[in-house]
């Protein structure tokens, strides 16, 4: 089989190409160059970028093999996340990979914004020794206004309460026993800006927040309050920024990101007051390593077509590794439900009982999905897409959570009814040491097969010899296990099911119906 492809667009660490493992082919290219990065996206399964390579639709478009973008870093701002989940392509990057460094740098830099630290050291350096001029605050006692209680933020509380600082927080998400822990008190915007005398700014850059310090809140901070944002350029409006500088509402300010990087003229840098900082945050060996290492190991994830829990599009959040093979069961039990019902219905009823309900399982609920319209869409289908095409199709899904798996710790089923008005239902669960897959219950009909290799099923009339006669027709096909289920709603019908090691020839399985009357005969083959 051919090996992956994967694409590094930007320098990355050799801990990263390492990561990736020798089973991938790595291929280069400079991102920055639009040219040379569009004519090698075709040969690619993924490409791996930082923050040069703008990976927009018209990229994506190009990667017409691509399964998954890796962005070693937190921001996705030069990626364009919509178009990749039309695509189906999987965006993952590394959201925990910097922000020790971030957090660090923050704490750097109101250190720096309190004491004047590099413009007193820079005239010093010119010959200049001016105490008085570069007489600077303490932190101790003083309040700090967080915008942003995400990772970074936290770690930035957790740091400054040991300076001494009271802390305030705004993050609208952040949930208070979280804050709480933190040692902070979580207030509204204009409260955190009356009281604040030093913020600092920890959100990500998107519609809602670009500009959020601007003109008004600007207007409400408190006289001589010093500002640090090292999270995203455009949150804090830097024209707005400057005036208040230059009219003296603000005694001070460190900025590490601009709206457009990158930045080498600015009216900031006119300022004495203004400490800047060519955007650092993820700046350090440790980050950089960390970024590389983490996003390698997701890419490879994706590759493998495994979920990926940490990917940025998807329509699930975190999903606990207990429920890995689960969602493996899951998406071939939704296979297994279209080839049975041999169509959609209008809604897909996912069901989890038993021991894994103690799990978020919204997860599964998106594997049935994804499982279902396997085969069905035009075109590829991937957990990332898998809501957008079933919204196409006209499919809506419920996830029920049981308590009571019955004779089985958990169990998974899938039903829905039909145009015709048949209900269709399979139920599976995993068993022994390596966690079989079972297959468990299709359409009433309760059996206990593994579902591995190819699995036929005959509905036929209840009658002798039919073991005989569909084993006959499938002559020298390996068959690993059988079983022959009883219990039809009208107790007429029997329901034959087979696995066996590989394909069969759609000829031969006819064959085979023929030879027992079946009133309809189905297959899946298990995917890779």
């Amino acid at each position: 089989m051919d090996r992956s492809v994967v694409l590094i667009a930007e320098e990355l660490s050799e801990a990263t190409v390492t990561a990736l493992g020798p089973d991938i082919e790595v291929r280069y290219c400079a991102g920055a160059d639009r040219e040379a990065l569009l004519a090698a996206l075709p040969g690619a399964d993924a490409v791996l970028v930082r923050s040069a390579t703008r990976m927009d639709a018209e990229a994506i478009a190009a990667g017409t093999r691509l399964k998954v973008i890796g962005r070693a870093g937190v921001g996705l701002d030069n990626v364009d996340v919509a178009a990749a989940t039309r695509a189906g392509v999987m965006v993952v990057n590394a959201p925990t990979a910097n922000v020790v460094s971030a957090a660090e740098l923050t704490v750097g830099l109101l250190l720096a914004v309190a004491r004047n630290i590099p413009q007193a050291g820079a005239a010093l350096k010119e010959g200049r020794w001016q105490r008085s001029r570069y007489t600077g605050v303490e932190l101790a006692g003083k309040t700090l206004g967080i915008i942003g209680l995400g990772r970074i933020g936290s770690l930035v509380a957790r740091r400054m309460e040991a300076f001494g600082m009271r802390l305030l927080a705004y993050d609208p998400y952040v949930r208070p026993e979280h804050a709480a822990r933190s040692g902070v008190r979580v207030t509204g915007l204009d409260e955190l800006l009356a009281e604040a005398d030093f913020l600092t700014v920890h959100l990500p850059r998107t519609s809602g927040t670009a500009g959020l310090i601007g003109f008004d809140a600007l207007h409400k901070v408190k006289p001589g309050v010093r500002l640090v944002n090292a999270a995203r350029g455009g949150i804090v409006d830097e024209t707005e920024l400057y005036a208040a500088l230059k009219e003296g509402r603000i005694a001070g300010a460190a900025v590490d990101v601009f709206a457009t990087e990158p930045c080498t003229d600015s009216p900031l840098f006119e300022l004495d007051n203004v400490i800047v900082t060519p955007h650092l945050g993820a700046g350090t060996a440790e980050a950089q390593e960390r970024a590389g290492t983490a996003v390698a190991a997701s890419v490879r994830q994706a590759l493998s077509g495994r979920f990926v829990p940490e990917a940025a599009n998807l329509a699930v959040g975190a999903v606990d590794g207990e429920l890995d093979p689960w969602l493996v069961l899951t998406e071939e039990l939704g296979r297994l439900f279209t080839a049975t019902a041999d169509g959609l219905p209008r809604r897909l009823r996912v069901r989890v009982d038993g021991e894994i309900t103690v799990h978020d399982t919204a997860a599964l609920e998106l594997a049935a999905l994804k499982g279902a319209l396997d085969g069905v869409a035009a075109g590829a289908v991937s957990y990332v897409n898998a809501p957008l095409i079933a919204r196409e199709h006209g499919l809506g899904t419920e996830l029920i959570n049981g308590a009571d798996g019955g004779a089985h710790h958990s169990l998974v089923t899938l039903s829905g009814v039909l145009p015709s008005g048949e209900e269709v239902s399979v139920a599976g669960t995993l068993t022994g040491p390596g966690s079989g897959h079972r297959l468990v219950e299709v359409c009433g009909f309760t059996l206990d097969l593994p579902l591995t290799g190819t699995t036929l099923f005959f509905r036929a009339p209840d009658a002798p010899g039919l073991v005989g006669a569909v084993t006959e027709a499938l002559d020298r096909t390996p068959l690993n296990a059988l079983r022959i289920a009883h219990g039809s709603p009208d107790g007429n019908e029997v329901l034959l099911a087979l696995s066996v090691s590989g394909p069969v020839a759609p000829e031969v399985l006819d064959a085979a119906a023929a030879g027992i009357h079946a009133t309809r005969r189905w297959s899946l083959e298990q995917s890779a």
